[in-house]
């Protein structure tokens, strides 16, 4: 069975022992979206969506930048 292939906040939360859930509560965003973002490359959130992820993001490291996840 392959792997799931995971967007780049995907793969940045596996490897930060960071949870889907924790974005959940920490953005109060709907747990759907936040699975379609951490899941489908090619899914591209509005402005609003991306600012409730990179002020959660942010809080654990400052020098993330947006294009480090979205390719807007």
């Amino acid at each position: 069975m392959r792997a799931k292939k995971r967007s780049k906040l995907g793969k940045w939360i596996d490897q930060n022992s960071y949870t889907q859930q924790d974005l959940v509560k920490a953005t109060k965003l709907d747990k759907g979206t936040i699975s379609k973002l951490c899941n489908d490359s090619s899914y591209i959130p509005n402005g609003k969506t991306i600012r409730k992820i990179m002020d959660v993001l942010k809080r654990v490291d400052k020098k993330l930048k947006t294009d480090d996840f979205f390719d807007i």
